[in-house]
């Protein structure tokens, strides 16, 4: 199993609704709105690093509202 981090960046106003449609996204853990310099922190826990690439680059970043992405791979 691959586990990774998402920092989301949103567009004023929308950390809600893309919270909840974040959490739905097949291997997203966990989804929370943080203060500080993202606006939300998700979660994925997958079975390779492609799919990580999935998650974030492809369904993450294709969600209208979400400006941009950064991603870290758990290391243990």
């Amino acid at each position: 199993m691959v586990t990774a981090y998402v920092m989301i960046k949103a567009n004023t106003g929308e950390a809600d609704r893309l919270r909840r449609e974040i959490d739905a996204i097949a291997g997203v853990t966990d989804v929370h709105i943080v203060a500080g310099d993202v606006d939300l922190i998700a979660k994925a826990t997958v079975d390779s690093p492609a799919a990580i690439k999935d998650v974030a680059a492809s369904e993450i970043q294709g969600i209208d509202g979400v400006e941009g992405t950064q991603t870290y791979i758990a290391m243990d």
